[in-house]
């Protein structure tokens, strides 16, 4: 992301111009797609008009999304407005005076009318919002534990299970309301197919030993789990009704939580190879294991590719539980902050993760990975965990 420094061009009576550099109010962040994880300073934005659960949500959706609120004089982009009924939102660009939105929204509740103009100021910046997008994950621990999905901030929560027993790990089907995940109900550890349009439940492997960590494609049609069917536990990747299972890895000790590239070409998981954990990806067509170095960190799991291709985010186990970012191809890790299970929105840069505090709870929370800013997903009460963001 570049800077411009915008001048004051005074003209002088003989025609002559004067440039002056501007003061730091007067410095415009470009918006890229392209960033530095941690790197980047908040775009400043003014806020007026809004007030109570529209003012609540606006600031919650550009806070996670690489915005900071600041004064008119200072903003970069004044956004204002009201919701005396239906919602009515503006946005300029201070520096060239563009009116960016100007629109009334209707026909859907406050809140959602307040997401929808946001997602409309992101879009007219060149950027993809997330504000109708929703989240699985799991609530509760071991045998009082449920899927639920909601949106992303938390509201509208939704049990999907209510089985009394051990489910763990959901994975949205990209392009379709539907989630794998893992259960107990057949007291051991299976994998199951739920399409939540039609409540329709069917398995999607039932082998001895364990059947955990499904990874739908990106285009749905496939999935990777980790089975141990063989004695073993290994990577495989099988048609979305669980036909067609192959098997991918066979060298490398106790591989984890796969997750593909957008492309669906390659499938990374975590694995031991002599004691040590690391990130590797694998063709799934089969092939060689390739190594994605993790420069600067060490353990790491629970990794997640960005939907554009760019970053591998994951879980760095070093004392603690580490959110970092490393780009696809490996290389120099970027630590983020303290948290664990980390899964990306659809626009590259937010990711919903999950918190521990002092007392053993777990929490789940957002994070632009860009600006490190962070919110807790505040709607949801009691343990929380496993978040996985639909695509």
């Amino acid at each position: 992301m570049k800077i411009r420094i915008f001048f004051r061009r005074i003209s002088a009576a003989l025609g002559l111009f004067v440039f002056v550099s501007a003061a730091s109010a007067d410095e415009e962040i470009l918006i890229s797609k392209d960033y530095i994880p941690g790197r980047e300073k908040p775009v400043p934005v003014s806020l007026s008009g809004f007030t109570g659960e529209a003012e609540s949500v606006i600031r919650l959706d550009l806070t996670v999304q690489g915005f900071a609120f600041t004064t008119p004089e200072t903003a970069q982009y004044l956004l204002s407005g009201g919701a005396n009924g239906n919602l009515t939102g503006r946005a300029q660009d201070r520096f060239n005076k563009n009116m960016l939105v100007n629109k009334s929204y209707t026909g859907a509740s406050l809140r959602r009318q307040a997401h929808a103009f946001v997602d409309d100021f992101l879009a007219a910046l060149g950027r993809k919002g997330v504000g109708q997008t929703k989240i699985a994950f799991r609530a509760g621990e071991g045998a009082n534990s449920d899927i639920c999905i909601a949106d992303f901030d938390g509201f509208g929560r939704q049990a999907i299970t209510s089985e009394k027993n051990i489910v763990a790990a959901p994975a949205w089907v990209p392009g379709h309301f539907a989630l794998c995940y893992g259960s107990y109900r057949a007291n051991q550890p299976d994998i199951y197919h739920h399409d939540l349009s039609t409540g329709r439940l069917t398995t999607l492997a039932r082998y001895p030993g364990s059947n955990i960590s499904p990874a739908p494609s990106p285009d749905g049609s496939k999935v990777a789990m980790i089975l141990s069917k063989s004695g073993a536990v290994d990577l495989y990747v099988a048609d979305i009704d669980g036909s067609h299972l192959r098997q991918l890895t066979k060298s490398k000790e106790d591989e984890s939580s796969p997750c593909w590239s957008p492309d669906g070409q390659w499938i990374c998981f975590a694995g031991k190879s002599n004691e040590r954990r690391a990130l590797w990806k694998v063709p799934v067509a089969g092939g060689p294991l390739v190594r994605i170095p993790t420069s600067g960190v060490s353990n790491p799991s629970e990794p997640d590719w960005s939907p554009d291709g760019k970053w591998i985010v994951f879980t760095a186990q070093m004392g603690g539980f580490e959110i970092c970012v490393v780009p696809a191809k490996g290389g120099e890790a970027t630590q983020l902050g303290l948290g664990e299970d980390p899964s990306w929105a659809p626009n590259s840069r937010t990711v919903v993760y999950v918190q521990r505090d002092r007392s053993g709870g777990r929490r789940l929370s957002l994070l632009d990975v860009p600006t490190k800013q962070t919110k807790d997903v505040s709607r949801l009460s009691g343990i929380n965990s496993q978040p996985s963001w639909a695509k």
